[in-house]
């Protein structure tokens, strides 16, 4: 059976990615797990492997972008015919190298993982319905009988729906797009998200002037594309999709700023206060779950693993390479896997999953006081930090001469509530400037 080879997700808005270049022709031999292209996204080059052993056939040329869950190709067996487009030989789904989500069932309907109860399953192999077009109602944003009686309803009523992704659907929401004027690229002739973009981003263009009146001659012009564009699309639907409130805390790092010289000295390593935050933030969002939670599929999910997201400015633009499991790390672990994402990032060598999986985001900007991160959707909250400057300040009825510094967080106030993120930054403030249980 012909296996086929599809674009991966390698980040959680990727929308497209474009092959490089084939490392194999058309008719190679291939072994599974054998790198079989270079893809590209905005934010990071990945080597894509083989899932099965078999012949190469690609269907894209080097250079082509192609959607999420778009074929590339498949393997195929000895004296097998390739498949025609209209018909696969087997789901695009199963040659992702994405884990399956735990706690989501298969449809029987559909390729996609959809979070789905046994009953509605049942009833959508009954009825012939691919449970990925269905709109969830259920708990736990799970499609339930009811949502599967009423999509076959729908459908009968309107037969000429075209099939959609649930990102497009979502996406397509959100930017207020009626999808039965987008055209599909997607396999099987579904709208993918690259499809709601392009026809939003089109119909922007008819409505909108090539340049406001008034301007004068720009000297010159660049298109936004590349990771410039993926941080445009992200930044903007996030503050369109969540409920963004900030909170601004002044804490006192004299204490924190000795400790880490001692031991960077001590230990022959360089420790920064940014290293301090980071694993003060994680010692905090331990004692408060909400604080390290996500909002999706209608539910809030909760997480006591800690992984917190650090962004790292490039040349181009800002990745936000992610530290897994900071609560079981030590602040000397926490500075050694900073240093080595950071020259990860710099030299473009991170992995999807070096990227994946964050519940939290630490943004440092060194030369300003505070300012207000834009959430890192589908985080609930971020915390910035500013530059810390010698204050007079009042100590025990005495003026005497601190290391201040301001920390900024964003919250979605979707997720969580004013007095929450408050208590946050307190118990933050405690921990930074009684930091000696930070470097034990």
């Amino acid at each position: 059976m012909a296996t086929p080879i599809v674009m991966p997700r390698l980040g959680d808005f990727m929308t497209e990615g474009t092959v490089v270049s084939l490392a194999k022709s058309q008719g190679d031999e291939v072994n599974q797990g054998e790198v079989i292209a270079e893809i590209e996204t905005e934010k990071l080059n990945y080597d894509l492997e083989s899932v099965a052993g078999g012949v190469f056939h690609p269907v894209v040329d080097a250079g082509a972008t192609v959607a999420v869950d778009g074929l590339i190709g498949y393997v195929l067996e000895a004296g097998e015919d390739a498949p025609s487009p209209e018909a696969p030989a087997a789901s695009a789904r199963a040659a992702r190298r994405t884990p399956r989500r735990r706690g989501s069932s298969r449809g029987r309907g559909g390729g996609d993982t959809v979070r789905s109860t046994p009953g509605a399953r049942r009833l959508a192999a009954n009825l012939n319905v691919d449970l990925s077009q269905v709109t969830p109602t259920g708990p736990g944003g799970r499609v339930v009988d009811a949502d599967v009686r009423a999509f076959d309803e729908q459908r009968k009523a309107s037969p000429a729906v075209t099939p959609s992704t649930p990102g497009a659907r979502r996406l397509a929401a959100s930017l207020n797009v009626d999808l039965s004027q987008v055209t599909p690229t997607g396999p099987r002739g579904r709208i993918v998200e690259t499809d709601v973009r392009a026809f939003a981003d089109s119909q922007a263009a008819e409505q909108a002037p090539s340049m406001p009146p008034g301007l004068p001659e720009p000297s010159r012009s660049e298109p936004l594309s590349g990771m410039r564009r993926g941080i445009a699309q992200h930044m903007s639907e996030s503050l369109r999709s969540t409920a963004q409130l900030s909170y601004f805390l002044e804490v006192d790092v004299t204490e924190a700023q000795r400790l880490r010289r001692e031991a960077s000295a001590e230990h022959d390593t360089t420790l920064t206060v940014a290293h301090v935050l980071i694993k003060a933030c994680a010692e905090t969002l331990k004692r408060i779950p909400v604080m390290n939670a996500v909002l999706a599929n209608d539910a809030i999910h909760y997480f006591d693993q800690v992984n917190i997201g650090v962004a790292v400015a490039l040349d181009d633009g800002l990745i936000v390479p992610v530290l897994r499991d900071v609560g079981n790390m030590d602040i000397y672990q926490v500075s050694t896997a900073t240093h080595e994402m950071a020259i990860k990032a710099r030299e473009g060598t991170l992995s999807p999953d070096d990227v994946l999986g964050g519940t939290f985001t630490i943004s440092v900007l060194g030369v300003v006081d505070g300012f207000t991160p834009i959430l890192n959707r589908p985080q609930s909250a971020i915390l910035g930090v500013g530059r810390s400057v010698q204050k007079p300040v009042v100590v025990r009825g005495e003026v005497v001469v601190r290391e201040m510094m301001t920390l900024s967080l964003t919250a979605d106030h979707q997720v969580i509530d004013g007095a929450v993120a408050a208590g946050f930054m307190r118990r933050l403030q405690a921990t930074v400037e009684r930091p000696t249980a930070l470097f034990r």
